[in-house]
C-alpha cells in the first residue's frame, strides 16, 4: 500500500525558512513524478513545485526564487526548502506522487507564516 508522510511544517515569522520532507513507501520516487501542492483556506489546491517526468523542475510564479524542490533517490524522499516566507504562503502543504496513472497524496502538513 502506497503511503506518503510529510513532515517539517510549523509556525514561522515572515522572512523565515522551513524545510518540508516527504517520505514514500511502496512506491519508487525516481520512477514517478513528485510534486508539492498547497491549499489555503477558501482556495483551491495549487501546485507549488515539482519534478517533471523528464527530471526538470517547475515552480509556481509566486514561489520562484524562494522555494527549492529536491529529492533523494536512495532515501526515497522529496523535500521543499522554503525561504523568505510570506504570510500568503500560509497553507496546508501536500506531497503528491503520480505513478501508474494515479495520484497519491500525503496527509498534509500545516505551514503558518506570521506577519
Amino acid at each position: 500500500q502506497v503511503k506518503l508522510v510529510e513532515s517539517g511544517g510549523g509556525l514561522v515569522q515572515a522572512g523565515g525558512s522551513l524545510r518540508l520532507s516527504c517520505t514514500g513507501s511502496a512506491i519508487s520516487f525516481p520512477l514517478a513524478t513528485t510534486s508539492w501542492y498547497r491549499q489555503a483556506p477558501g482556495k483551491q489546491r495549487e501546485l507549488v513545485a515539482g519534478f517533471t517526468s523528464g527530471g526538470s523542475t517547475r515552480y509556481a510564479d509566486s514561489v520562484l526564487g524562494r522555494f527549492t524542490i529536491s529529492r533523494d533517490s536512495e532515501k526515497n524522499t522529496v523535500d521543499l526548502q522554503m525561504n523568505s516566507l510570506k504570510p500568503e504562503d500560509t497553507a496546508v502543504y501536500y506531497c503528491n506522487v503520480h505513478r501508474w496513472v494515479t495520484d497519491f497524496w500525503g496527509q498534509g502538513t500545516q505551514v503558518t507564516v506570521s506577519s
